[in-house]
């Protein structure tokens, strides 16, 4: 799932508050969402996590190799 399809589901209060659980700001997120910023690793991974998965780091930084990190920590 798309960041923007994960946010565009939620409103303005569950919005500020899934953007304090992943240590960002709502106006960050629609600039990620929207193409106009991108997610820094520290971000993507709290993204993921956040989203139980459904936003996921690959997704939103394909130029870093996830899969070897998450092969390390398997």
């Amino acid at each position: 799932m798309s960041l923007h399809a994960y946010i565009k589901k939620l409103d303005r209060v569950e919005l500020d508050q899934f953007a304090n659980r992943c240590k960002t700001t709502a106006g960050q997120l629609k600039q990620v969402a929207y193409g106009n910023r991108r997610a820094g690793a520290g971000l993507a991974i709290n993204l993921d996590r956040e989203t139980g998965g459904q936003v996921t780091c690959e997704e939103l930084r394909p130029d870093i190799d996830w899969a070897y990190l998450r092969q390390r920590t398997a």
